[in-house]
């Protein structure tokens, strides 16, 4: 059922013949005899400047709607909206389907690589894991020194620095050059 206009000065509904209608841009209705009466460009209830609309057939829909029953509305919409639901699923699915294939094509071929590297470690022969060549005279890094080979303790004793070969041996020389480096 569609709500009943009226106007909003006189109180008076359409009738044949009808004054002409119109909607305020306030939100207010009037018929044309209490329109004239009032301010040109003035709502009649509220005061405020606005635009005025004639009511007819050929207005827009979504003015057409403030008149409508709220039953008829939910029925139009409804169809709209399941419409619009129905699309929107549609391309969600196709968009799902889309990454389940991606999805399956990258666990593949990670299986196929992960393959790959354990055919690999299968035929590399296994390191040989050697102690890395000391002179008698060198010291391995990583151990903590005995007071007996302190190097600073010896060098303040005796003032004298050692050779640059025993330097050189105690030394590990990375054959790679660093990235960090300049080289």
């Amino acid at each position: 059922m569609a709500v009943p206009v009226f106007c909003n000065s006189c109180l008076c509904e359409p009738r044949n013949p009808t004054p002409r209608f119109s909607l305020t841009s306030c939100g207010h209705v009037f018929c044309e005899i209490c329109l004239q009466k009032g301010k040109k460009d003035e709502c009649l209830v509220c005061r405020t400047a606005c635009r005025t609309l004639v009511l007819s057939k050929q207005i827009s829909p979504d003015i057409q709607s403030l008149f409508m029953g709220v039953d008829v509305l939910c029925k139009k919409y409804s169809k709209e909206i399941s419409q619009v639901s129905e699309f929107q699923e549609k391309h969600r699915k196709h968009l799902l389907t889309y990454h389940k294939q991606k999805i399956a094509k990258l666990e593949e071929s990670l299986k196929k690589v992960t393959q790959q590297m354990q055919q690999m470690q299968c035929m590399k022969p296994p390191e040989k894991t050697t102690p890395l060549p000391f002179s008698s005279t060198s010291r391995n890094p990583f151990s903590i020194p005995s007071r007996k080979q302190n190097v600073y303790s010896s060098y303040s004793l005796h003032s004298s620095r050692p050779s640059t070969s025993e330097t050189m041996e105690a030394m590990e020389i990375d054959p790679v050059p660093s990235p960090m480096r300049k080289v």
